[in-house]
């Protein structure tokens, strides 16, 4: 196949490269967006169908277009998705659905060859990898998880509490998305969340206002530094309106310590006492997916991790990422918080082109 060349190729048409390709027009640029997927949707449409935003829809905007509704209410999955196709639809860009991209590799001065499942190949002094923070679902190594005889599903697997009905489920994870599944399972069996850590709730509103309002305005939703304040080493807050507390206070579900191991189809908590699971449920987040990238010398750590500061290659010019947990703040990895780090990352790419051309040429 012909190889095509462009100023930008954009890896992930999810929201971080939806973003990414607004700020790039916006800058002068003709991104060329790569999605693997049959749609420009990223991982919106794999999650469970009860789902609503943590967020506001006022404070769940891409650049240039606010979110349509409600502006002080919480899009649902479904919502987010039509959101999304809207966006890729407006946007003045060339964006390839189903183009898995493998393989990314130096291309000398012409800065990098990408290359899809298909075969073919695109070349382009810039990349951003958009792929984001939740395109890998990470499975910790509990133990005895490998040898469970229950059944094993990780949170990107759920989707409605019915086939799980009448079951024993523990969720292991104390986040956002593992108190919203266990509440709603709870409708329909009995579950426990197992964590390191008691719970930590944040709540909703203060003073009628969203805390992500209070967030943005006070500069802590935008600023690094802040992430011990916001974890306080023990993982993201739950954010509640005082309903997710309430229903934990009730039982079902409980907050347990976490299980020492997990035996056949046994589990063992931490005071010694065992019991029949028949379900753990993994809500233990996600990794960024950059396997296609290990071509580039040093672009990812030993763990697969990408080596950046603040969304910039440490290894390679030219090379940017975009959607990654904490890239530059709290909001980096959500749909308020990818275009300004999409224009951050571009903006220092594109002066390292400049800084990286001959006397008295300007690329």
């Amino acid at each position: 196949m012909p190889t095509t060349t462009a100023p930008l190729v954009i890896i992930g048409g999810g929201q971080a490269g939806l973003a990414t390709a607004h700020t790039a027009r916006v800058l002068g640029l003709n991104p060329l967006v790569l999605e693997a997927a049959d749609r420009a949707a990223g991982s919106w449409p794999h999650y469970y169908d009860s789902l609503t935003l943590f967020s506001p829809a006022r404070r769940s905007s891409l650049p240039g277009r606010p979110f349509p509704g409600d502006p002080d209410g919480y899009p649902t999955r479904d919502e987010v998705v039509a959101y999304l196709a809207d966006y890729a639809a407006r946007l003045d860009a060339d964006i390839r659905t189903g183009h898995r991209v493998t393989k990314v590799t130096a291309a000398g001065a012409d800065g990098f060859e990408v290359v899809t499942a298909g075969g073919q190949a695109f070349i382009a002094p810039l990349v951003i990898a958009a792929t984001g923070a939740f395109s890998r679902p990470y499975r910790p190594a509990l133990p005895g998880l490998d040898s469970f005889t229950g059944t094993v599903l990780h949170s990107s697997q759920y989707r409605r509490p019915e086939p799980l009905a009448g079951t024993r489920i523990v969720i292991v994870g104390g986040g956002n998305s593992a108190v919203q599944i266990a509440i709603e399972l709870a409708g329909h069996a009995r579950v426990s969340l197992a964590t390191r850590h008691p719970l930590r709730f944040m709540a909703q509103k203060v003073l009628g206002k969203d805390m992500h309002l209070w967030l943005a305005w006070s500069g802590l939703d935008a600023a690094g530094w802040a992430r011990p304040l916001l974890t306080g080493g023990q993982g993201t807050p739950v954010f509640d309106t005082g309903t997710y507390r309430a229903r934990i206070a009730t039982g079902n579900p409980d907050r347990r310590p976490m299980f020492t191991r997990l035996d056949g189809d046994h589990i063992t908590w931490s005071d010694g006492t065992r019991e029949h699971v028949d379900v753990a449920l993994l809500a233990t987040g996600y990794r960024p997916g950059l396997g296609y990238l290990t071509g580039l010398d040093g672009a990812l750590d030993a763990d697969g991790q990408p080596r950046h500061r603040g969304g910039v290659s440490l290894a390679h010019p030219g090379l940017g990422f975009v959607g990654l947990e904490w890239q530059r703040s709290f909001a980096s990895a959500t749909l308020r918080g990818v275009g300004a780090d999409a224009r951050h990352v571009l903006t220092r790419l594109r002066r390292q082109q400049v800084g990286s051309a001959p006397a008295g040429v300007r690329r």
